[in-house]
């Protein structure tokens, strides 16, 4: 929904201006027929207020608080009923009979409010002069909709567009007698609303950006800020703003309404919330500058500023008109709100005024009756207190007056009684429960701030109507529960999904916290435990609001992590809440240059990062333990801001969340620490750096096959062997991973060995056969090419090759000729006696000796295969090229060979004697 407010001034006509006639319906002849007025508009607009609202079925219960709150910040409370029903049928045509967006339009003039409902289905027609058509079905655009507004409007009609059609009415105000607002009965002293000796009314008025300009003595005397110390700063930093169900509003919108009037808090200068009640008023200056005006008082002396409230139609009707009629809908009132957030406030609403409380409140039984669930409040100083539970039978807070009807006429006698009304000046109450079929499934109380005011005369007309709406709570209940619980699997599903997609453990933690934020909570921490020996380690947080994350983190390394108490569910954990108060008072001193033995009320509150800080973190805050494998591994905290509690859904599905996660980050541990052990292992299997050798270029490329191995079947090595000669080796053993791996390590170690006890090449590569075949079952057949070098004065290199089983080793000549260097000889771990011997290469200046593995000549694409020869065509093209450029050109066609990543293990080892162009 987007919604736009412009107090003040004339406002444009907001049909489209095509420069078509609009076309007004002419009534129907007869009986009954409706009144359509389709007179000019001649009042002065003096304000208008719009909204859009998408074609879904919860767009009608939004479009009726739109209309209902924009006629109260008018102060129309006399004509909201009437327009809230106009409307509610008016939107439900659009969004849901004709299925296109709806557009909600309310015109403020001096006599009454016009509101406009364009819908986008511009060719359905209403009935016409000459037409006889029953308006009493819904689902026509003639029907309930229009036989309403011709019931219960002054003025209405339709206009058209070729885009959109447009019905509207027009409510005026009742007359009132001459220079009365409202007015009272003469009562006795002691019934007259309690104040204190002196009642102080704070006046502050609000520029356009919603700053402090002016602060009145009462103002100082009140919140204990100095006027010079609030002049210039947004009320909003000031201000504890409650949430109120099925409504959007915040301060900022309220302070730019054209008059508003309600309950908040207030922070004080000692850092401490004060309920107030308020009165804004939007005004301009002779500049046409506008601004806000707060009356603010202390909330128990709302009747100073307060507007009586208008008596509930439904009161007001005698019993004979309402004989027959349904008892819930004499309650509630029609239409009856179709969420159960807005039905809970509706009653608590309707149930105040009916026994002219201060405030009511309906609780919720949780399925196994133990324990009461704040859903709804109305008149009490704050929201703070909503989804928060006490006990029912027994316990600290307990709420002993659940299942029966109760009246306390003053709880200052009985402390405690009513845990939710503790601290809010409220002295007399009646309860009573809500049941179904004999089970409790809630309590609704209405309470007054004076003592003695209710007695059981009035529990009775409450139980009536907590009977009529039981059912109704329960139905709403059981369908808002339903819901949550499917898109608690969905939300399990999905994250389940993410959590096993992932094994790295730093990825594992963000997912944990953003499934977290702001789908169950308004931040979060994850603590994570090495091992039982270790301390918890704050190792992730998150807000919803990015610029309080170091903040909060800043703060909650300054406290001990929570103790990793196996026992499942959420506890609470107080500890970040009590230090940001003391960090917001700590800030505020320092910020204005006092000591820490200056009396608190002394104390101006610093509005800045601390403070939000405090806010964020200021609320309900609950640890989760994440136990995997019966050991603690960590835990997930999550918390709301000031003033705001968990539903116990939300905890249900954190706790089902929290299982998951810690078995996903415990999956990622054990991986973690498996791939370092292994690639720890596999870099021990590898050669050190390579020898620099005096006049002979070496460049190896080694490719191990498959994801996370960095050693495979395939090796390579070059060592020293005596003074002016080295041993240099390229295998490859049956297989790839970690048991090919295995006899790689072997391998590469014996070679070292025997070749610098010195034996010669065949001596070595016997002896090696010998030892793989000792391995038994474990054994492995090796191709192995094995050569000696040894550079010569001359400029030339002499080597001494044995091949056994290995793809040949390729001489590059500086002519550009290719060919083999040694030839084939049996391969090693099959047979017993073996018969090598060993042949002698010079490589003069400028020539190459290139010795790959059989995963470079082996590359395919489909049924092509590089092999010896393409091998060959491509070491042709290699003439004048370093050792390092010769291997790069190699992998890189071995590469290109094929589209698909390479299966088998690769090496590649190129030697090269410089010429004398190169010295």
């Amino acid at each position: 929904m987007t919604t736009g407010l412009i107090p003040g001034g004339q406002p444009p006509d907001p049909r489209p201006t095509d420069g078509l006639p609009s076309q007004v319906p002419h009534p129907p002849v007869g009986p009954g027929s409706l009144h359509v007025d389709d007179r000019p508009r001649s009042s002065v607009i003096t304000a208008r207020a719009a909204a859009s609202f998408e074609p879904v079925g919860r767009s009608v219960a939004t479009a009726r608080s739109f209309v209902r709150d924009t006629l109260q910040g008018w102060g129309f409370a006399d004509i909201v009923d009437d327009a809230v029903v106009l409307t509610s049928e008016l939107v439900t045509n659009a969004v849901v009979h004709a299925g296109t967006a709806a557009e909600v339009l309310c015109l403020r003039s001096d006599d009454g409010a016009r509101i406009e409902v364009s819908d986008r289905y511009p060719e359905r027609e209403i009935p016409l002069q000459s037409t006889a058509v029953n308006m009493g079905s819904p689902d026509r655009e003639g029907g309930r909709g229009l036989q309403l507004c011709a019931a219960l409007a002054g003025r209405w009609g339709v206009d058209y567009t070729p885009t959109h059609k447009s019905v509207w009415f027009q409510l005026d105000i009742p007359a009132r007698p001459v220079g009365t607002r409202s007015a009272g009965p003469s009562l006795p002293a002691h019934l007259l609303p309690l104040a204190d000796g002196r009642v102080r009314v704070a006046v502050v008025q609000i520029d356009r950006n919603c700053a402090i300009i002016a602060w009145n003595e009462d103002a100082e005397e009140l919140f204990g800020y100095a006027a010079d110390q609030v002049t210039g700063k947004p009320l909003t930093d000031l201000a504890a703003w409650p949430h109120t169900p099925g409504t959007g509003t915040g301060i900022a919108e309220a302070l730019r309404l054209s008059r508003w009037e309600g309950s908040y808090g207030l922070r004080t200068a000692g850092g401490r919330v004060i309920p107030v009640y308020a009165s804004h008023l939007r005004v301009r200056d002779t500049d046409g500058e506008p601004s806000t005006v707060c009356l603010l008082v202390r909330d128990h002396e709302r009747a100073v500023l307060q507007t009586p409230l208008r008596v509930p139609a439904s009161d007001a009707v005698s019993s004979s008109d309402v004989q027959g009629a349904d008892p819930f809908e004499v309650f509630i009132g029609s239409p009856a709100p179709d969420d159960l957030d807005g039905l809970l406030q509706r009653t608590v609403e309707r149930a105040r005024d009916m026994l002219d409380g201060d405030s009511a409140f309906l609780l919720l039984a949780t399925d196994d009756e133990t324990e009461l669930e704040v859903r709804a409040s109305t008149g009490l100083p704050s929201a703070r207190q909503r989804f928060a539970r006490v006990p029912v039978e027994a316990g600290p807070g307990r709420y002993g007056s659940a299942r029966m009807p109760a009246v306390h006429e003053d709880l200052a006698a009985v402390p405690g009684a009513v845990p939710l009304l503790n601290t809010t000046g409220m002295r007399s109450v009646v309860t009573v429960p809500l049941k179904v079929e004999g089970r409790l499934t809630g309590s609704l109380g209405v309470a007054a701030e004076a003592p003695g005011r209710y007695s059981n005369e009035e529990a009775l007309r409450l139980q009536f109507a907590a009977d009529r709406i039981a059912l109704a709570v329960e139905s709403a209940r059981l369908g808002e529960l339903e819901r949550l619980r499917r898109g608690s699997l969905s939300f399990l599903v999905e994250a389940s999904d993410l959590l096993a997609g992932t094994l790295d453990r730093d990825q594992t933690l963000a997912l944990m916290a953003q499934m977290t934020v702001p789908t169950l909570a308004t931040w979060c921490a994850v603590y994570t435990i090495a091992d039982q020996a270790s301390e918890p380690y704050l190792s992730y947080v998150l807000h919803e609001d990015e610029e309080l994350i170091d903040g909060i983190k800043s703060l909650l390394s300054k406290i001990a992590p929570p103790d990793p108490v196996p026992t499942p569910g959420a506890r609470v954990w107080s500890a970040p809440g009590e230090l940001a108060h003391q960090a917001a008072l700590r800030s505020s001193m320092r910020s204005l240059g006092l000591s820490s033995g200056t009396p608190i009320h002394h104390v101006a509150s610093h509005i800045g990062p601390t403070l939000a800080t405090a806010a964020a973190v200021g609320g309900e805050t609950v640890v989760l333990p994440l136990v995997a494998r019966n050991r603690v591994i960590g835990m997930l905290t999550l918390g709301k801001p000031a003033d705001e509690h968990f539903r116990q859904e939300i905890l249900e599905l954190a706790e089902d969340l929290s299982r998951r996660a810690a078995l996903a980050l415990d999956n990622a541990r054990l991986y973690s620490e498996r791939t370092a052990v292994s690639q720890a292992l596999q870099r021990s299997l590898l050669p050190p750096e390579l020898p620099t050798i005096e006049g002979v270029e070496v460049e190896v490329i080694y490719r191990a096959a498959g994801e996370g191995n960095e050693v495979g079947g395939d090796f390579y090595d070059l060592f020293p062997i005596s003074d002016g000669a080295y041993g240099f080796a390229i295998g490859d053993v049956c297989g790839t991973g970690p048991n090919a791996a295995a006899v790689t390590g072997l391998a590469r170690h014996a070679l070292r060995l025997l070749a610098r006890e010195g034996l010669s090449g065949p001596a070595v590569l016997e002896r090696l056969n010998s030892a793989i075949l000792d391995e038994g079952a474990r054994s492995r057949f090796l191709t192995l090419l094995y050569g000696e070098m040894r550079p010569q004065p001359d400029g030339s290199a002499e080597l001494k090759v044995v091949c056994a089983g290995h793809p040949l080793p390729l001489r590059l000549r500086q002519d550009g000729t290719v060919e083999a260097a040694a030839e084939p000889q049996p391969l090693l771990g099959v047979m017993e006696d073996l018969e090598l011997y060993e042949q002698t290469v010079t490589l003069d200046p400028g020539d190459v000796l290139l010795c790959v593995t059989d995963g470079v000549t082996e590359r395919r694409e489909g049924t092509r295969m590089l092999g010896d020869d393409g091998l060959t065509d491509v070491l042709t093209t290699c003439t004048g090229l370093t050792a390092g450029a010769v291997a790069a050109r190699i992998m890189r066609a071995v590469e290109r060979f094929a589209s698909d990543a390479p299966s088998d293990d690769m090496a590649i080892l190129a030697m090269r004697v410089p010429g004398l162009q190169h010295d």
